[in-house]
């Protein structure tokens, strides 16, 4: 039985596990559906601190991933489906059997948001994407539309550029929740055009992506775009419906901690996009996870474990 499972390898999970294997503590990290989270699909990063030269998230995912096993974090391909944290040991149910510990980190992450609109998901795989960089060599000379405005629109949106004919960016309002630097890159490249105050009502196709029904907002008026892709970037959700009534957490599903990362049922800890309603950086996530290494450290001293 580990000391410590991590349910979770994204930025968050890997680096609450570096700590807490640095400290002696055996350490079991629960990968989930993708190693990495979010990050390792991210096609450029290029404000983590250290790291002046542009890398993807896959390179940071791996660099993350052997600096947390060189100190003795086993990461375990697979993925918790329930939890029994009444008492220690608590205990992890997962696709392949269970795993007990005295700590758990939960850096579970988020998941994308959907739209919510006929077609949707009935084109998954045809034409509907919510990963431009697993995705975006399909396109290539095609005209896609991102729908969204903030940083993951707009980056994926560059990236999409290098396979399609155009790139429109559907966005709801009339300007864009991105950084400026962003923005700057966006606006400075031909093949992207935007289609402002508009949402999208229906995706329509036969067999794949054909057409899109929007709507103007400020005015009403119903349209349709041509389009063999759209890729949604509207946000994400924690991925915390395992823990529903057995981890505290607000109305939209983040769960809460404390000062120490500890949530209400001690010795359960934890961090990353789970619940940071917020800040959703790397950096951010990096240092939410060492705070909680430590404090899984601080608490199992206390404990005698």
């Amino acid at each position: 039985m580990p000391d410590v499972v991590v349910i979770g390898s994204g930025p968050a999970g890997l680096s609450a596990a570096l700590y807490t294997a640095r400290a002696n503590l055996t350490t079991h990290i629960l990968a989930g559906p993708q190693i990495g989270g979010q990050v390792s699909l991210t096609w450029e990063i290029d404000n983590y601190l250290g790291f002046p030269e542009t890398l993807s998230g896959a390179e940071l995912t791996d660099r993350m991933v052997k600096h947390a096993e060189k100190f003795g974090a086993e990461v375990v391909y697979d993925e918790a489906t329930a939890v029994d944290l009444s008492a220690r040991p608590f205990r992890i149910t997962t696709y392949g059997g269970e795993l007990q510990a005295d700590a758990v980190v939960v850096a579970a992450g988020a998941s994308s948001r959907k739209l919510e609109v006929p077609g949707e998901t009935e084109f998954i795989g045809r034409g509907v994407s919510y990963c431009a960089t697993c995705d975006g060599a399909f396109f290539k000379g095609h005209d896609v539309l991102v729908v969204g405005g903030g940083d993951s629109a707009l980056e994926e949106a560059l990236f999409l550029t290098r396979f399609a004919n155009s790139v429109r960016i559907v966005h709801r309002r009339d300007s864009f929740r991105a950084g400026p630097q962003l923005q700057e890159r966006v606006a400075a490249n031909p093949k992207i055009d935007y289609v402002w105050n508009t949402v999208v009502d229906e995706i329509r196709g036969n067999g794949k992506v054909g057409e899109v029904a929007v709507h103007r907002l400020d005015s009403g008026e119903p349209g349709v775009l041509d389009a063999t892709g759209v890729f949604i970037f509207i946000g994400h959700y924690p991925n915390s419906d395992i823990y529903r009534g057995v981890l505290e957490m607000d109305s939209h599903g983040y769960l809460q901690v404390d000062e120490r990362m500890m949530t209400n049922v001690p010795g359960v800890f934890a961090c990353g996009e789970i619940a940071d309603p917020i800040w959703k950086q790397v950096a951010s996530s990096v240092g939410q996870g060492a705070q909680a290494g430590m404090s899984v450290q601080a608490w199992l001293g206390r404990q005698g474990g």
